[in-house]
């Protein structure tokens, strides 16, 4: 090999090795992110920005101080640069509707991780399942203002719910379609904690209250607690143990139609279960449940919840 040509050998793993390494350093010469603002949005999507000023999303344009990354529809669609250049296209920009569930989430989550009340959605069953965050939030058209709903209470959640919709059409219940009350006053849908009643199993997103409580007890204050005297479901199996949460064919929301048939499922005598693995107390003689008078239990034992003064609940 002559000079020349060892030398020019040696001159191209020189240029080779330079490349390599302003490659891994990112030093290339690709072009920068180049992010425009988001008043060049308004000139190709003027309904969008027509009502963008009413969206929580718009507070990062309001402020003036927010990186570009994190600014107005860029903090969310990434840098428009590309996109200006291209004009328009969803191959040169972040457009949700080509996104996989998980990919819209993480891109939610650069901004909505701040709270514990998102921090089981990765395990939650509605992503398990591959519900993504715009298949109930619309950004820029939303239902109502509150949360960027893309429908209302509770028809949004119906529409994969819809047996819980005939529960609410029962002679009793808690009065969501009237507007008292919306799922997510009880319900998480963004995942929650493993709970501490029902012997840790996790009823299906339901929210907990103060103490890891069960959300009931937000509104049925006067059933908290504690108490000098326990009723043990109360504690262990939580209210779903005697009622319909949602709702019933009988009054206060039971699982059956008599108050003593409720009873009965527990204190029946049997042996193998009970707080203690004994089994519950079999009723005395005296109580002839084909009698009217005890077939409502809770006409004597009316603190059935949980008593300070009686460890029958009588008062």
């Amino acid at each position: 090999m002559s000079a020349i040509t060892f030398r020019r050998a040696v001159l191209a793993l020189r240029a080779a090795g330079l490349v390599f390494l302003l490659s891994a350093m990112g030093l290339s010469q690709e072009p920068k992110k180049a992010y425009v603002g988001s008043m060049v949005c308004k000139t190709c999507h003027p309904d969008v920005w027509r009502n963008f000023y009413k969206n929580p999303h718009f507070r990062s344009i309001a402020i003036g101080t927010a990186k570009p990354e994190d600014t107005g529809c860029e903090g969310c669609h990434g840098p428009g640069g590309r996109h200006v250049e291209a004009h328009g296209g969803k191959a040169s920009i972040i457009a949700f509707s080509e996104l996989t569930p998980k990919q819209t989430m993480n891109t939610c989550l650069r901004c909505h991780s701040e709270t514990l009340a998102r921090a089981n959605i990765r395990r939650s069953p509605h992503t398990l399942n591959d519900i993504s965050c715009t298949q109930c939030h619309s950004v820029h058209k939303p239902t109502t203002p509150k949360f960027l709903l893309a429908r209302v209470q509770p028809e949004l959640c119906y529409q994969c719910h819809s047996n819980v919709r005939g529960d609410f059409s029962m002679p009793y219940k808690h009065r969501v379609n009237e507007g008292f009350m919306v799922c997510s006053d009880c319900h998480n849908p963004h995942g929650t904690f493993a709970p501490t009643w029902r012997m840790a199993a996790r009823p299906p997103l339901v929210a907990q209250a103060l103490a890891n409580e069960e959300p009931c007890l937000k509104c049925h204050t006067d059933k908290r607690g504690p108490f000098a005297f326990e009723h043990p479901p109360v504690r262990v199996e939580g209210c779903e143990m005697c009622h319909f949460p949602h709702g019933s064919t009988n009054s206060r929301l039971l699982r059956r139609p008599v108050v003593f048939t409720v009873c009965l499922e527990c204190h029946n005598g049997a042996g193998t279960f009970g707080r203690s693995g004994t089994g519950e107390p079999m009723l005395s003689p005296a109580h002839n449940m084909a009698d009217p008078r005890y077939q409502n239990c809770t006409n004597c034992h009316v603190r059935i919840h949980g008593s300070n003064s009686d460890p029958l609940f009588l008062r």
